[in-house]
C-alpha cells in the first residue's frame, strides 16, 4: 500500500462539510481507510461516496453520529470495528460557533457550544481508547482553534470551548505516554477557513460575504482567509508517522495571527 497514512483506520467527526469533509478526503487519499461521522447522516454519506469514487471501493464509510450522546459515540465505535476492522486515527473536528459577548451569549447556547465543542471531544477520546490501543500506533486530532489560544471580546463561548479543547488534548497526550502506549495527542488552531462555519459570520453582519471575506483576510498576517485542505495537510502529518515524535502539542495554522 502506498501512502502517507497507508493502512491506518481513521475516524473523522462533522465530515458532512467543510474541515471534516476535506480531512477525510485527504486521509483517503493517503492511503487511510475513512469512518464519515455527522448528525447530518446524508452528508457524511455523500462524503464517503466521494471517497470511494476517487479512491476506490471500501474506503468512505458513514454513519449518523450525535457527538454529544455517548450512546451515539457507542455506536460509532462499533461500526469503526465492524467496518474498518479497527481504528488508528481519530479526528476529533465536528464544532459549532457560540454567538455573542459576555452580556448577549445566552446560557443555551454557551451550553450546546460546550457539548458540541468539548464534551465531544471527551466523549471521543475515552470511548475510541480502548479499540485504539489494538491498533498501535495511533494518533487523536482534536480541533481546536486559534480562538482557543488568543482571545476576543466578541466570543467567550467559543473563546472558551476551544481553549477546554487544547488542554484537554496535553493531559490524554500525557495520559496514554504514561501508560506507556504509542497512541499521540495533539490538537490543530486553524484561523478563519472558508468553510460553511463562516457563514454565520456572514449572516450576522448582514453584508455582503465578499465584503466579509475580505475584512477577515486583512486581520491576518498572510492577508487571505485559509481553505480546508490547509488544515486537511496539517491533519494527515499529526495522523502519520511522519510525527511520530510529537504530542501534546499544538500544531497553529493562523496565517501568522499568534505571532503578532
Amino acid at each position: 500500500m502506498n501512502g502517507r497514512v497507508a493502512g491506518k483506520l481513521a475516524l473523522v467527526t462533522g465530515a458532512a462539510q467543510g474541515l471534516g469533509a476535506a480531512q477525510a478526503r485527504m486521509l483517503a487519499r493517503h492511503g487511510a481507510r475513512v469512518l464519515c461521522t455527522d448528525i447530518n447522516e446524508a452528508g457524511a454519506r455523500e462524503t464517503a461516496a466521494a471517497i470511494d469514487a476517487e479512491c476506490g471501493a471500501g474506503t468512505g464509510f458513514a454513519i449518523r453520529h450525535d457527538v454529544t450522546s455517548p450512546e451515539h459515540w457507542d455506536a460509532a465505535i462499533a461500526e469503526a470495528q465492524g467496518s474498518l476492522g479497527g481504528l488508528s486515527v481519530l479526528v476529533n473536528n465536528a464544532g459549532v460557533g457560540i454567538p455573542g459577548n459576555i452580556e448577549t451569549c445566552t446560557y443555551e447556547d454557551w451550553q450546546r457550544g460546550f457539548a458540541i465543542n468539548v464534551d465531544s471531544v471527551f466523549l471521543g477520546c475515552q470511548k475510541a481508547l480502548p479499540l485504539m490501543k489494538e491498533s498501535q500506533p495511533g494518533s487523536i486530532v482534536n480541533i481546536s482553534s486559534i480562538a482557543g489560544l488568543i482571545a476576543s471580546d466578541t466570543m467567550p463561548g467559543y473563546n472558551a470551548s476551544k481553549a477546554a479543547v487544547w488542554m484537554l488534548t496535553k493531559s490524554v497526550a500525557l495520559y496514554c505516554a504514561k501508560m506507556g502506549w504509542n497512541i499521540r495527542c495533539n490538537s490543530v488552531h486553524p484561523t478563519f477557513i472558508d468553510t460553511p462555519i463562516l457563514d454565520g459570520i456572514v449572516a450576522r453582519s448582514g453584508k455582503d460575504k465578499a465584503v466579509v471575506m475580505d475584512k477577515l483576510a486583512r486581520q491576518i498576517p498572510l492577508q487571505r482567509v485559509g481553505e480546508p485542505d490547509d488544515i486537511a495537510n496539517g491533519v494527515l502529518y499529526l495522523a502519520s508517522d511522519e510525527s511520530k515524535f510529537m504530542t501534546g502539542a499544538e500544531l497553529k495554522l493562523d496565517g501568522g495571527i499568534s505571532a503578532m
